[in-house]
């Protein structure tokens, strides 16, 4: 259910130093992708946002051929507000420090690389990048129960660590609950936002309701108030 991943971009257009910088990165970050230059690096960027593929972090010199760094990072920031940046180069230009300056950088190296300042601040970034990863997914995930847990990225409920398979009208219905979390839904609410049909016979209805209920049998969490609709109560915290 979780994605704790890591994945970082590498833009290098020296051999060496990509060469260098990508054995590390890969000691430390789960997945590294690697682009020769600035234009390389912002298509590869863009192809990922693309497919919904996020980089926790994107490692990238200045100087570079075909785009410069500050010229992919404008691109990046254009897709990615938020995105976190480690900047390497042969030189700590002020020009370029003042660009940099409002931009989400995490840190700065000057080649030649000091091997053990760059493991010092790679560690950093993981840490702050996984602490940020756990605060999002506590915000996704959804307690519902001891048993049940629902995520609101993906609109999957789980039993523990297991998906519970569920139909499309059934899935319609939880969300709806979901959405009102702690609130009796009237069945006029979920025949309007489930079946957009205020006029849905009754027994249609139940009989998705029901299956839904036999799904999550084990610990049910639905609680029927006769006349008024449906809750999902929130659980009592000691």
């Amino acid at each position: 259910m979780q994605n704790m991943n890591t994945r970082v971009l590498l833009v290098e257009d020296e051999e060496l130093a990509r060469k260098t910088l990508s054995f590390y990165l890969n000691t430390i970050f789960d997945e590294v992708v690697v682009a020769c230059d600035g234009e390389e690096g912002s298509d590869k960027f863009k192809e990922n946002y693309a497919l919904n593929k996020s980089f926790d972090l994107v490692l990238t010199d200045i100087k570079m051929p075909n785009k410069n760094g500050i010229e992919m990072i404008d691109d990046i920031l254009t897709l990615v507000p938020n995105q976190r940046f480690i900047i390497v180069s042969a030189h700590k230009n002020e020009d370029d420090l003042l660009k940099l300056i409002n931009l989400r950088v995490l840190g700065y190296f000057v080649k030649p690389l000091n091997i053990d300042n760059m493991m010092e601040m790679l560690q950093k970034a993981k840490s702050e990048v996984l602490a940020d990863k756990n605060e999002t997914q506590e915000d996704d995930l959804i307690t519902i129960n001891k048993t049940y847990t629902y995520n609101k990225i993906n609109a999957k409920l789980y039993n523990q660590e297991k998906i519970v398979k569920l139909s499309k009208k059934e899935s319609d219905i939880l969300t709806v609950l979901i959405d009102r979390f702690g609130e009796v839904v009237s069945v006029e609410t979920f025949k309007k936002l489930v079946w957009n049909d205020i006029n849905t016979n009754d027994s249609a209805f139940r009989t998705v309701m029901k299956r839904l209920k036999d799904k999550v049998k084990e610990d049910d969490f639905i609680v029927s108030h006769k006349g008024y609709g449906y809750i999902i109560e929130k659980p009592f915290i000691k």
